[in-house]
């Protein structure tokens, strides 16, 4: 279970991003974590701190409840 949640999670991550035009890269920037570590958050790898789901979502430009919400529903 914990490892669908991660992969939906990243997938909503990776779903806004290109949405939005931007780079995997450039959100790495954005967020202050480093590319390969957001890679590993889009591919579901790694199991996230609520401190980076709050760096991930402001990076966005969204609410952190709207990852969490659209990654349990996936």
């Amino acid at each position: 279970m914990a490892n669908s949640i991660a992969r939906a999670f990243g997938q909503r991550v990776r779903s806004l991003r290109v949405k939005k035009g931007i780079s995997q890269e450039e959100l790495a920037d954005r967020c202050g974590v480093h590319r390969t570590y957001m890679g590993r958050i889009e591919r579901g790898e790694t199991n996230i701190t609520l401190t980076n789901i709050h760096k991930v979502a402001r990076g966005l430009g969204v609410l952190p409840a709207s990852l969490l919400d659209e990654a349990k529903s996936d």
